[in-house]
């Protein structure tokens, strides 16, 4: 599944992250690439380690909690702790799949793979190019969204960012392991989980909303590791 979560990070704070991204120390976007991503990636990424990196990456971790569309999807047990790229000057990420297990930087911590999301920073009329596109058994999706919002998609998909011939693209990126690991599994949990809300919406006093409600807890516990 491949969704977008709109409206992130407000215009506000997406303006005092692009002032603080500003001002920062970027790196060659290798850093955290594995072998064959970093054949392929040309970007600049702020080193994880960054205390910039760190304290806008809470305060990202912070607007995922109060997303009820993002949990909804991803189901979430751990999230990585987010990066910030920039493309810009013909910059690029040929095609790739993201590593399936991620260590965080010094911590013993590892997580699995199970969905990547980028939170755009820049708005699309700022850059040319930079799309992420990504490859599903529906194709292709080209994807270049508006500043603050994010795109939530299976960490095992093919993707890539096309070079950016104009200003420059500035993101957020990171990873998610989901309660739920198998992606045809998550995504009926919600869709579930959307009809469910809405039969409680339109049908308050209906058995079925009740009905609904326990289909879906009975199959997160089915499936749900935590």
């Amino acid at each position: 599944m491949l969704l977008q979560v709109p409206q992130v990070l407000s215009q506000e704070q997406v303006a005092e992250f692009r002032r603080a991204l500003d001002q920062a120390e970027w790196a060659d976007g290798r850093i955290t690439a594995g072998y064959q991503s970093a054949q392929a990636k040309h970007n600049q990424q702020l080193p994880e380690d960054s205390p910039v990196a760190q304290q806008l990456g809470d305060v990202v971790l912070q607007a995922l909690q109060r997303s009820p569309l993002f949990i909804s999807a991803a189901l979430p047990l751990k999230v990585f702790p987010p990066l910030f790229n920039r493309y810009e000057g013909g910059q690029s990420f040929g095609s790739h799949v993201d590593n399936a297990i991620r260590q965080v930087r010094g911590t013993p911590h590892r997580i699995r793979t199970d969905l990547s999301a980028t939170l755009f920073l820049s708005a699309p009329d700022e850059y040319d190019g930079g799309e992420l596109v990504v490859e599903d058994t529906y194709g292709l999706h080209n994807v270049k969204l508006p500043a603050g919002d994010l795109v939530l998609y299976p960490a095992s998909s093919l993707h890539l960012v096309r070079p950016v011939t104009r200003g420059a693209r500035v993101a957020s990126f990171f990873w998610i392991q989901s309660m739920v690991r198998d992606d045809g599994e998550r995504t009926l949990l919600y869709d579930l989980d959307r009809a469910t809300q809405q039969v409680h919406r339109d049908l308050p006093d209906s058995p079925a909303a009740v009905q609904l409600t326990g289909i879906y807890h009975n199959l997160l516990r089915r499936w749900a590791d935590t």
